[in-house]
């Protein structure tokens, strides 16, 4: 036996195995009925031109002749049918007639008008043709000519992603037509190519691997039958390594054509094949992702990217421990669920931290469930999944529930919501929530592997509800503390501040000189309405969302000017040596009032922890650039006082607190730090302080040159093909 002999069977197991993930995924409907038809047509006609090959004895190889010849009449015509299903095109009278005409070409089988001899060529047989074959050739020209036509047609009219499903389709078609009327010169008597006057090669058998492999390429990338492969990684695994062994074999053939008789023996052939697999298989083993390097990879798409939802899926598990926010986590679970998993809709429930009462959080579609059974912690269907081994629970009606009353009790509570399974939100025998998942669209069934990516993503997705639930308590609590703390210094401070005010009107109302108030107690009462003011502007600008006005300017010099004001109006009296350190011309986008209030504050704040005679050093510096888009400055004020004890260090920045408490006048507000913070945050920049008991305290301003401006992105463009 030759090697061109392999290349029918090549094309039989190729194909074969496309009808049985066919078969595999259930013959219903038109469309895949002429799938599988077409799929043991071609197995059908290469297997018994392999072993046409093989037979010795005329008798035998004329058995296999019309054997073959069933393959060979039904071919064109299950092809015809399955461009049409694909086409959508109506064309009934035309695929009963021509299957009618094959049923018919198929009964002269039994004699001798089909195939009346065959013929050895040296190489192989090959039947010789009969009246009726000559009728069969005139059906397969009209038959591959309304089948290119169709397919032409469909694809002109239809959309650019629809063109692209047709296109590899309509190569395919050709190139099994060309190669199928080589084949069929043999059977008409021509047994070498004219000009050429070498035997006529099967070359259709070779045209049949790349056609199984093209078709098989638009139905399951594309899905154009609805078919949907299921495969183990293992079975995965075997398919890359049967797809690499497809196309060495396939390439090996052509060497051996186009070599020297003899030159390859069946021993070199197969040897190199089988290194080629085991090349590949070891390679696999240790860097596993050379056959198949991604979601674009051809194997995937060839597979329907069957395990991209898996890997999407197992990606937000991954990413959903950052979710700070529950309405994030809802949107993106939202986004899961009904764009990867492809669900028809979902019931989401969860419990208010508040109100300790289950409601419904979110449904899809819009009004899928209305309203809910009343849940508590110690419901049944909680009391179910603490008890089943199960993780979810199946709802819907032809459920048995005989002799298990838990689940029974537990389904009813559920049965108002759409769906088939239930998943809960469970944090120990902390009950959060639970999620009822509708069926899939495309109509499948949820699988095990489904479960159990559901079963891990609703108990990740639970821990990250219950952090979202404690973090919110937690800053409830501090908001409450700060709003406490608050009202007891404005309390405090105001108190202290309005005590001169009601003495001297009550003084006036008792009669005191006019000039006795006016020397004594009026300074001080219009001393502490001013502070008054100040506090209540404090508030104010700290309460506000404020919108700095931007503007190109310059660092250093403002940094200049707040320090020669600091100079000329000494704070309190006290006599401070500044320090100035400038680092050239520093060109920023701030606004000029904000930025000046800060740096002041700073300096005043370097102030009153200074001795009278003490030093205060403010530099400006450039930091080393570690962001492509901008530069970044630091303004540094550093005093030699006092300094603060590390346990406040990290309650200076909250407002209203204060270490300033050595009087009416000199008693802070606590806001001073907590504005300089949220000036900073405006401009994008950022605070930051260090202090050691008895040396000092350093206070660091980090702004960056350009004021980083959030754009929203652009929705990409998506082509027809990637819609």
């Amino acid at each position: 036996m030759t090697i061109a002999a392999y290349v029918p069977l090549a094309a039989a197991v190729l194909n074969a195995l496309l009808s049985f993930f066919v078969l595999r995924a259930g013959v219903q409907g038109s469309l895949k009925f002429a799938y599988l038809m077409w799929g043991v047509s071609i197995t059908i006609w290469n297997v018994g031109t392999f072993v046409m090959f093989r037979v010795a004895s005329p008798e035998a190889a004329l058995d296999w002749a019309r054997f073959l010849q069933i393959g060979v009449i039904f071919l064109p015509v299950s092809l015809l049918h399955l461009c049409v299903q694909v086409c959508s095109l109506r064309r009934r009278t035309l695929l009963i007639f021509a299957y009618g005409a094959g049923a018919c070409l198929v009964g002269t089988l039994f004699t001798s008008w089909f195939v009346s001899d065959v013929r050895n060529a040296g190489y192989a047989w090959y039947g010789v043709g009969g009246p009726a074959f000559w009728v069969y050739t005139a059906l397969y020209a009209m038959s591959a000519t309304f089948t290119l036509v169709f397919l032409a047609r469909a694809r002109a009219s239809a959309t650019r992603f629809r063109q692209g499903q047709i296109r590899s389709l309509l190569w395919a078609t050709g190139i099994l037509i060309a190669g199928g009327t080589n084949d069929i010169l043999p059977i008409l008597g021509v047994y070498h190519y004219p000009v050429l006057n070498t035997p006529i090669f099967p070359i259709g058998s070779l045209c049949a691997i790349c056609y199984g492999i093209l078709v098989g390429y638009s139905v399951l990338q594309h899905q154009l039958l609805d078919v949907h492969i299921g495969l183990s990684r293992f079975a995965a695994h075997g398919m890359r390594l049967a797809f690499l062994f497809l196309i060495g074999l396939v390439l090996m053939l052509v060497v051996a054509l186009v070599a020297p008789q003899g030159a390859i023996t069946p021993f070199a052939f197969w040897t190199s094949l089988a290194v080629l697999l085991a090349s590949g298989f070891t390679a696999s083993r240790f860097m596993p992702k050379l056959l198949g390097a991604g979601p674009e990879s051809l194997e995937r798409r060839l597979m329907g990217d069957h395990f991209e939802y898996q890997d999407k899926v197992r990606a937000f598990i991954e990413e959903s421990r950052w979710h700070t926010e529950l309405a994030d986590l809802i949107a993106d679970l939202h986004a899961l669920l009904v764009n990867t998993l492809d669900l028809r809709g979902y019931t989401l429930i969860l419990r208010d931290e508040n109100s300790r009462v289950f409601s419904l959080v979110r449904s899809y579609p819009e009004g899928g469930a209305t309203t809910i059974t009343e849940l508590t912690n110690d419901s049944a269907l909680f009391q179910f999944f603490f008890a089943a081994d199960r993780p979810f629970l199946t709802l819907g009606v032809g459920h048995a529930n005989d002799g298990r009353p838990l689940e029974a009790a537990a389904r009813q509570q559920l049965e108002g919501l759409p769906g088939v399974l239930a998943f809960p939100f469970l944090v120990g025998r902390q009950p959060l929530g639970v999620l009822a998942l509708d069926e899939k669209r495309n109509g499948r069934s949820f699988t095990q592997t489904d479960t159990d990516l559901l079963s891990e993503l609703t108990t990740n997705v639970a821990l990250v509800i219950n952090q979202v639930s404690l973090k919110d308590q937690l800053l409830q609590a501090k908001e409450l503390d700060l709003l406490g703390r608050m009202s007891q210094g404005m309390a405090h401070d105001l108190n202290n501040l309005t005590t001169p005010v009601w003495t001297l009107l009550q003084l006036l109302t008792e009669g005191v000189s006019p000039e006795t108030l006016r020397t004594d107690l009026a300074p001080v009462a219009i001393r502490n309405i001013q502070t008054m003011r100040d506090y209540i502007r404090e508030a104010l600008f700290f309460s506000e969302n404020l919108r700095p006005d931007f503007q190109n300017g310059r660092l250093d010099v403002l940094v200049q000017e707040v320090v020669d004001f600091a100079r000329q109006n000494p704070r309190k009296g006290k006599v401070i040596e500044y320090s100035l350190r400038l680092s050239g011309e520093i060109l920023i986008e701030m606004d000029r009032v904000l930025v000046r209030r800060l740096i002041s504050n700073l300096i005043a704040n370097a102030v009153d922890a200074s001795q009278s005679g003490g030093r205060i050093e403010v530099e400006v510096i450039r930091l080393l650039k570690t962001d492509a888009e901008r530069d970044w400055f630091r303004v540094r004020v550093t005093d030699h006082g006092s300094g603060i004890p590390s346990e406040n260090l990290h309650r200076i920045f909250q407002p209203y607190f204060t270490t300033k408490k050595t009087g009416d006048e000199d008693r802070g507000f606590g806001l001073g730090l907590a504005i300089c913070r949220k000036i900073a945050s405006l401009h994008g920049g950022s605070l930051g302080i260090s202090s050691e008991i008895g040396k000092g305290t350093a206070v660091s301003l980090d702004l960056p040159n350009r004021h980083r401006v959030l754009k929203a992105p652009h929705a990409p463009v998506l082509a027809d093909s990637e819609a």
